[in-house]
């Protein structure tokens, strides 16, 4: 008994004992908001919402070199993630964050440029619904919304909010980034001083993206899936098979690859599905004829890859329709380089196996794409003497400055041009 007795004290006191350690708690060692500090930093960083005449914010990162005053803005706009791109590594220093896709750091760092990165409505941070390559006002848009005006109302605000800005806006991207700072050509705000649309997206049917010459470019299917999928690309395109030919064989047509895959969930897969030959719609929002009918009020410096996979139309096509305008020869450039899609930004001293024998890509950020935009966006810039147009020539592997392009034509030019066939055995 008295055994008994002391085996259930000792079992009260075990108990008692255990329950008040389980009620007590350890202190959190997570603040309730953590605020970061800038210790160090060659910049600061403003993460802010700019409203549209609509009432739709849009995210736009801001990115300030430290000390700076009276400097110009580089804007992109993306549907890209405008965090991402302006994040790509963990540093106090301008150039690791900014080393990748659409920064070209020997402008931008170098030059002390205020960097400006937003997301297009509908997409990341940006509130509003996203629409591919949403059309102008007008028969394609019936709202009272496009690119051109949320260009026009992003530049207000920030000529009006960065004290550190000289009040002068430039506007550059690559591909769809591209496709934006065409549209910010249709009644430009008037800080906005010059345009540099890199592989633009012009004409989705007859050459850019979606359709080469009326052939469906199946590759897209996986960009358009998770684009268009949600607003922060949450679902990716599978793979299913080790070569991808298989895989659209046994679909036996990308339409049915696109119903296997639940593709009709998307808008722009249907309007796709809906418009296969060169309508209305295709017509009504090509950008080289859109831009045919507007005035020419700000610089524009085209940027083509000569082997682009993806939009090689694009730029070329805008020149020609924009070139005639520039009756002093001073308003519209073209720059022509070696490069796959993008390239300009990157490495540019091969192409697959070919070598250059020097970084073309490096020399026209240094030396084209950088004196142009000073001119235009700094107080005390030299004038450029960037030649209407930059082309490199593969072969003898010189960069040639020309006043026109094509500078050979059929009859009545300087230079003669001469027709070139293919022959049997893969010669020309």
């Amino acid at each position: 008994m008295p055994g008994s007795i002391a085996m259930i004290f000792v079992a009260v006191f075990l108990f008692v004992f255990a329950s008040a350690a389980f009620g007590q708690t350890l202190p959190n060692e997570t603040p309730q908001k953590f605020e970061p500090t800038n210790d160090g930093f060659e910049y600061t960083r403003r993460d802010v919402m700019i409203p549209m005449r609509d009432g739709v914010k849009l995210h736009t990162v801001i990115i300030v070199p430290k000390g700076a005053k009276r400097a110009p803005i580089l804007l992109t706009r993306t549907p890209y993630n405008a965090t991402e791109l302006t994040s790509h590594a963990a540093s106090s220093h301008l150039g690791p964050i900014l080393n990748g896709y659409d920064n070209a750091l020997e402008v931008i760092v170098e030059g002390g440029y205020i960097r400006v990165v937003q997301d297009v409505r509908g997409k990341y941070g940006s509130e509003g619904d996203y629409v591919m390559n949403r059309p102008l006002r007008g028969p394609l848009n019936a709202t009272n919304v496009d690119h051109a005006t949320d260009t026009y109302d992003t530049i207000d605000w920030l000529v009006k909010n960065i004290p550190e800005s000289n009040g002068k806006v430039g506007i550059l991207g690559i591909s769809y980034d591209g496709f934006l700072p065409l549209m910010a050509l249709v009644n430009p705000h008037p800080a906005l001083k010059v345009s540099v649309p890199m592989n633009p997206m012009v004409d989705g049917w007859m050459g850019d993206d979606w359709f080469h010459n009326g052939a469906f470019r199946q590759q897209n299917m996986p960009y358009i899936y998770e684009q268009d999928g949600s607003r922060r690309n949450d679902y990716h395109w599978w793979t299913s098979n080790f070569d991808d030919y298989e895989m659209f064989m046994q679909a036996g047509s990308a339409g049915e690859l696109g119903k296997r895959r639940g593709l009709e969930q998307t808008g722009f897969w249907r309007k796709l599905l809906e418009h296969p030959s060169y309508d209305s719609f295709w017509q009504e929002q090509a950008v080289d004829k859109l831009l045919a009918k507007e005035p020419l009020k700000v610089p524009v410096m085209l940027v083509h890859s000569l082997w682009d996979q993806e939009d090689i139309y694009g730029a070329i096509a805008v020149y020609k329709a924009i070139e005639p305008k520039d009756t002093n020869n001073d308003k519209v450039f073209l720059v022509m380089g070696p490069w796959h899609h993008g390239q300009e930004i990157a490495d540019g001293s091969t192409l697959g196996a070919l070598k250059f024998h020097s970084d073309t890509a490096l020399y026209f950020r240094r030396h084209v794409l950088r004196p142009f935009l000073d001119h235009y966006l700094k107080d005390d810039a030299p004038k450029s003497d960037v030649a209407p147009v930059t082309a490199f020539e593969t072969g003898t592997n010189k960069w040639l400055q020309l006043n026109s392009w094509p500078s050979g034509c059929a009859s009545g030019c300087t230079v003669k041009s001469t027709p070139i066939y293919f022959r049997e055995g893969l010669r020309l």
